[in-house]
């Protein structure tokens, strides 16, 4: 077990899209630089100033790198700080070498397992533990303070790790989230397919029966067949790429759509009067977009619900364009400065930009949640079949 452990450690990657620097890597420069010129004209018992300043400029540039290049700014750090108490060794100076300022390394303590790889944390780990346990003999301190310092150096590695089992474990919440969403874009896809399959066999059938005695009919048979072809066509290029690489079973029940938020926001309770605005011909979107329609106002509804702290109204429209159908959701509750950004909404961008659209979500200007989506529906002025209002 144990050993399965450390070969998975070994084995594990870098988190991706690591930032190469940020703005506040240049404050912590400054602030370091800052720190070395203060100390360094300030305090009076530096040995060999020189050098320990030198020293200190050196430890607060390399964090700069400490995201792309972890183990080689750790390897720099701590082995000057070995070849540093080596050298102290030898000339065997009064008082230790360098500046309080050097506890800049810290940060690349945090920074090395929460970007390193497997591979570079072990090694990186090896060469703190090396320079650590090399200060903790040669300075003659006491047990107690060489564990506590241990602790005190070891520490920011330890957060580094929790922030990222924190964020490697978001990540894969959202993933599946996402994953879902387009499971159930498979589903209706795997619907609208079927039911226009099951349309051209009836029509081809029916076409057959008339051949033989009324020819004109089986050639409108035909093109109702190749109507129905289209339209599946269509609807198919609308959502292949949410499709994933085995199977999806799903019902033959049409999903919800535009025709079914009337009884949505009918159904909230007294606590929200929801005020609803249908504007533009909705009656001809695809099903896909259709469906998205309805769950974005679904998941908006919900979370004003849960959420809402002291909303007494709340704002849908819908409106058809002639190429986009915009959605927007709004809510008048007081601002908390928590957001309600979940994972509900996540699946509803992921869904939005599989379809070819937008989804955005935040806080109002001045009061409420506004949550504002925009769908293509071009599609559906070629040919896509009308869906009746339920």
């Amino acid at each position: 077990m144990l050993r399965d452990d450390l070969r998975t450690l070994w084995t594990e990657p870098r988190p991706p899209d690591a930032p190469a620097r940020v703005r506040r890597d240049w404050a912590l420069l400054a602030a370091g630089l800052a720190g070395v010129a203060l100390e360094a004209t300030l305090r009076e018992n530096v040995v060999w100033r020189p050098v320990a300043v030198m020293f200190a400029v050196w430890l607060c540039l390399l964090p700069l790198w400490r995201r792309t290049r972890p183990l080689a700014m750790v390897t720099l750090a701590f082995g000057s700080v070995i070849l540093l108490q080596v050298a102290s060794l030898v000339a065997a100076p009064r008082e230790p070498v360098g500046l309080y300022t050097g506890a800049v390394v810290l940060v690349l303590v945090y920074a090395l397992p929460r970007w390193g790889s497997g591979r570079e944390i072990v090694l990186g780990s090896a060469v703190i533990l090396a320079a650590g346990a090399l200060c903790s003999v040669t300075d003659e301190t006491p047990v107690v303070e060489n564990v506590v310092g241990f602790v005190f150096l070891l520490l920011p590695g330890v957060v580094g790790a929790a922030v990222r089992f924190r964020v490697t474990a978001r990540e894969r919440q959202l993933e599946q989230v996402r994953s879902r969403e387009r499971e159930q874009l498979a589903r209706e896809l795997h619907d609208t397919v079927a039911h226009h399959v099951s349309a051209m066999v009836i029509i081809s059938q029916a076409g057959r029966v008339l051949a033989g005695t009324d020819p004109s009919a089986a050639v409108e048979a035909l093109e109702g067949v190749e109507e129905e072809g289209a339209r599946t066509l269509e609807e198919m290029r609308a959502m292949v790429a949410a499709l994933r690489d085995r199977g999806v079973g799903a019902e033959l029940a049409p999903p919800a759509g535009v025709a079914d938020l009337e009884r949505l926001v009918r159904t909230p309770g007294g606590r929200l009067r929801v005020d609803l605005g249908l504007d533009g011909e909705l009656d001809a979107l695809p099903p896909a977009v259709d469906a998205a329609v309805y769950r974005i106002v679904q998941e908006s509804v919900t979370n004003a619900l849960r959420h809402a702290v002291d909303a007494t109204e709340l704002v849908v429209r819908v409106a058809a364009e002639r190429h986009t159908v915009r959605v927007s959701v709004r809510d008048n509750g007081r601002r908390t400065g928590r957001g309600r950004d979940g994972y509900g909404l996540t699946g509803l961008r992921e869904r939005a930009t599989l379809l070819g659209g937008t989804l955005r979500a935040g806080p109002g200007t001045d009061r409420g949640w506004h949550v504002e989506a925009e769908l293509p529906r071009a599609r559906s002025e070629s040919g896509v079949h009308s869906r009746p209002r339920r």
